[in-house]
């Protein structure tokens, strides 16, 4: 594909762009602009996202983006409980952390494993059912969105190499499906998931001292 042709792509998908659509991909952005301070309210926003794009991947073949989406929402509610802990003292009790060598390993093995169920999932149903499922490059956006979330609950940083790796596998996943803004949303994401991994690391720093 050419650059005249992405960029007309690119207009045509923006006047294309549901009103559902534009809010799930503003509940997105402002769900991760949450995150990066560790406020609370990453939760109830994050839900209004993937809810709505529980919708969008279904009706776009994006069957493992779906399958994220409906992740994301139980571990959603899972994280909100853990954040809203407090101890004695009414602080919270879970801090922002590193993952230790053996969590590093277990992380890695959870991808793996995610990350072949749903590309050989996704590879059986394209033959039949969903010729316009795309194996690899779902099974990789899906299989890290799915480690990061679980990170992101357990207040680690290192969730957002995850979702940095999340966020460059969707950029083109959703383009090619013609959901353009939310492709734009990605980029904005990626940038985004850059400034919250160097604000968690000082904060992990600092908890750590």
């Amino acid at each position: 594909m050419t650059l005249p042709e992405i960029y007309n792509q690119f207009i045509t998908g923006i006047q294309q762009t549901t009103a559902l659509e534009f809010i799930a991909v503003a509940s997105g952005i402002v769900s991760v602009w949450f995150s990066q301070k560790a406020n609370i309210w990453v939760y109830p926003t994050g839900i209004l996202n993937t809810v709505i794009f529980i919708y969008i991947s279904f009706k776009g073949n994006l069957f493992g983006e779906a399958s994220v989406n409906i992740f994301y929402t139980l571990m959603s509610i899972y994280g909100w409980m853990l954040w809203l802990k407090k101890d004695a003292s009414n602080k919270a009790v879970l801090k922002i952390r590193y993952s230790t060598t053996k969590e590093w390993v277990l992380n890695l093995l959870f991808f793996g494993v995610i990350y072949l169920a749903i590309y050989l999932s996704l590879s059986y149903l394209k033959k039949d059912f969903a010729p316009g499922a795309i194996p690899a490059g779902d099974a990789l956006a899906s299989a890290s969105a799915y480690t990061g979330m679980l990170l992101m609950a357990r207040k680690k940083v290192e969730s957002w190499y995850w979702w940095i790796i999340t966020n460059i596998a969707s950029i083109p996943l959703y383009f090619v499906k013609g959901y353009v803004f939310t492709s734009f949303q990605f980029v904005v994401l990626l940038v985004m998931a850059f400034v919250g991994l160097v604000s968690w690391h000082k904060k992990a720093q600092y908890a750590r001292d």
